[in-house]
C-alpha cells in the first residue's frame, strides 16, 4: 500500500497499525527533533574542525575520513543528551513512554560518488530490517541532519510490500553479527560481513524518495524494502535513525507480515524503555528466542566500544 501520511493526527495505536500495513508517515520538524539534529551537527563540526563536513570527502584520504567517523558516530550514539531528546520526541509524537522501547540513536553517513560505501559508511542495498533479526513490530524513525536532496536520500520500493524476495538472510545470526560490529571502521575497501541481501534481481522502480527538512521525521515499518539512493549530489548525507517497538505489540507478537525473513537471533534485547531506559523483561524477550541464544561464544547484546558500529 503506497499511502503517505504527512503530519497525520492519528493516535499512536492507529499509526502503528497503518505502518504495519506498509504505509509511510512524514512529520514536520518539532523542537525535540531539531534539538537532536543540532546536537549531531555540533559533534560533527567538532570532529571535522574547519573542514565542511558535507564536503570533507573531497579533501581527506578515505582512511582518515573513516577514522573520524569511527570516533564520531559512537560519540553521538552514547551521548547522554541524545537519549533525553528521544524521550522528548516520543512525548511530542504521542507515544506512551512506559510502553515504547527504543534502541540507541545512530548517526549515518552516505558519501558521494562511491568515496566510501563499506563498513562505517555502508551504502545499503535494498533490504528489510527484518532480514537482520528485527521483530515484525519494529518501527524505524529517520531524520536528516543537513538539508536532504533527492539524489542523496533514502528510497522505498513499494512494489515489494508483502511480496517475497529470494534473499540470503538464512545465513544471518544477530548474535554472531554483534561480534564483528566493533571493527566496521576498518572496512574501507570492502565489507566481508554476511549482510543479507537479495539473491534475485530487484526492480528498483517504482520507488519513493521522501524529502523532509532538517529534523523532519520519516517513519516506516522494519519490513519495508528500502535502500540508500546512489549519492551523486557531491555532498555527504548525514542522518539519524533509531528503531522502536511497543510492548503490547511485542507481547502479542504482532506487527507487519513476515514474507521472506529467515534469519536467526533477535534484536529484542537491545530495546530500552522510553521512561527509564530499562530493558524488556527477559520473560518477554524469551518469546523471540529460537535456541541460537544458547550457542557457545555468541554475543547476545553488542558491547559498544570507541570504534565504529554499523546500523544492523
Amino acid at each position: 500500500m503506497n499511502t503517505i501520511h504527512y503530519d497525520a493526527k492519528f493516535s499512536d495505536e492507529v499509526r502503528r497499525q497503518l505502518l504495519y500495513n506498509g504505509q509511510l508517515f512524514v512529520y514536520s520538524p518539532r523542537p525535540s527533533s531539531i534539538a537532536l539534529c543540532e546536537l549531531a551537527r555540533d559533534l560533527i563540526q567538532d570532529a571535522f574542525g574547519a573542514i565542511d563536513a558535507e564536503m570533507a570527502q573531497h579533501s581527506l584520504p578515505v582512511e582518515e575520513y573513516a577514522a573520524i567517523l569511527g570516533k564520531l558516530k559512537p560519540q553521538f550514539t552514547h551521548h547522554p543528551r541524545a537519549k533525553q531528546f528521544l524521550q522528548s520526541i516520543f512525548k511530542e509524537m504521542g507515544c506512551d513512554l512506559d510502553k515504547i522501547y527504543t534502541d540507541v540513536p545512530k548517526m549515518r553517513s552516505s558519501t558521494s560518488g562511491g568515496y566510501l560505501t563499506s563498513g562505517i559508511a555502508y551504502a545499503w542495498h535494498p533490504h528489510r530490517d527484518t532480514w537482520y533479526s528485527a521483530p515484525n513490530c519494529q518501527i524505524n524513525w529517520w531524520m536528516p541532519i543537513y538539508e536532504l536532496q533527492s539524489d542523496n536520500a533514502m528510497a522505498f520500493h513499494p512494489a515489494y510490500w508483502g511480496k517475497a524476495i529470494r534473499n540470503d538472510s538464512v545465513n544471518f545470526n544477530y548474535y554472531e553479527h554483534n561480534k564483528h560490529r566493533a571493527t566496521a571502521d576498518k572496512y574501507v575497501k570492502g565489507d566481508p560481513r554476511p549482510l543479507p541481501k537479495p539473491i534475485e534481481e530487484v526492480q528498483i522502480d517504482p520507488q519513493i524518495r521522501l524529502i523532509c527538512p532538517v529534523g523532519g521525521i520519516i517513519m516506516f515499518s522494519g519490513a519495508q524494502l528500502h535502500s540508500s539512493v546512489p549519492n551523486i549530489s557531491g555532498k555527504t548525507r548525514f542522518s539519524i535513525d533509531f528503531r522502536t517497538v511497543q510492548l503490547d505489540d511485542v507481547i502479542a507478537k504482532g506487527g507487519a507480515p513476515n514474507v521472506d525473513a529467515a534469519c536467526t537471533g533477535t534484536t529484542m534485547r537491545d530495546y530500552l524503555r522510553g521512561s527509564d531506559f530499562s530493558h524488556i523483561p527477559s520473560e518477554i524477550v524469551s518469546l523471540y528466542d529460537d535456541g541460537t541464544e544458547s550457542a557457545e561464544g555468541v554475543e547476545l547484546v553488542y558491547q559498544p566500544s570507541k570504534v565504529g558500529e554499523t546500523s544492523q
